[in-house]
């Protein structure tokens, strides 16, 4: 289990190095991982990080996020950390080989806070 510290109330970290150092350490040498969230205001998915891309990302996520008279019922305002984590999703298989994730050029695998800052718990499996 990876266990992430988040520091703001909404931001993106970027997971990829934490996540080879861990298949280092495995025996396999090539599979597939698995990543979940046990959270429902936070997200899984790979992104081009380049600068500025956080920012934007965030952005695009707000104008996304419906404005609504919300009835959720411990906190309607918190309803679209919820909205936004169902979207984007709280779960990724990736390929690894050699130990090392495979991924595209600019690809990093991120967690995306939608309500922090919090600590995060990420189940890591190997198939």
């Amino acid at each position: 289990m990876l266990t992430i510290k988040t520091k703001k109330k909404q931001e993106i970290i970027d997971l990829t190095e934490e996540i080879n150092k861990f298949l280092k350490n495995q025996e396999k040498n090539e599979g597939l991982i698995f990543l979940f969230a046990l959270h429902t205001t936070c997200a899984l998915t790979t992104a081009d990080l380049d600068p500025g891309a956080e920012e934007d990302f965030l952005s695009a996520f707000e104008k996304i996020t419906p404005k609504a008279n919300y009835i959720h019922p411990h906190n309607p305002e918190h309803f679209p950390d919820h909205f936004l984590s169902s979207l984007v999703g709280t779960s990724l298989f990736l390929l690894f080989e050699n130990k090392k994730l495979v991924l595209g050029t600019w690809q990093r695998v991120i967690l995306i806070e939608f309500d922090g800052p919090r600590e995060r718990k990420i189940v890591v499996k190997i198939i």
